[in-house]
């Protein structure tokens, strides 16, 4: 098993679709916050590489996780949370069984009603695929 980078620490937000990928870490950053995971057989398709729909939620994760902390807003009505509206992913390259997957996510803008985030996910820091999101504010 490879170690944990630094600054990532165990995600404490659980839920039945990503539990079976556990453990899943995090790190927060200036713009938003990083997803980190150990590659593993469940993470895989029958040839070893990461399959794209775990690339593509944990950005999805990552990216709307990033967008909260921006729309807090006490002026307007509590947050309730946000709905991916638009989710665009392009494959850069490859991951395998037991590399290092970072999700790091950026937030572009948001708004009262629409956030926009990207996401770059790195493979033992190496770029293997993109994403960007649109996100609904639901309050």
């Amino acid at each position: 098993m490879t170690r944990i980078p630094e600054g990532f620490q165990p995600h404490a937000r659980k839920s039945g679709f990503t539990a079976p990928w556990e453990p899943i870490y995090h790190r927060p950053h200036d713009n938003g916050i990083s997803l980190g995971v150990h590659a593993r057989e469940a993470h895989a398709n029958s040839r070893g590489f990461v399959h794209g729909g775990l690339l593509s939620a944990l950005c999805d994760n990552a990216m709307g996780l990033s967008c909260l902390p921006h729309l807090e807003d006490s002026t307007l009505p509590p947050l309730k949370g946000l709905v991916t509206v638009n989710l665009n992913l392009d494959f850069l390259g490859s991951a395998r069984v037991g590399q290092w997957l970072e999700f790091r996510a950026d937030v572009t803008r948001t708004g009262r009603s629409l956030s926009f985030a990207g996401a770059t996910v790195l493979a033992d820091g190496q770029p293997c695929a993109r994403a960007t999101g649109v996100f609904k504010v639901q309050r």
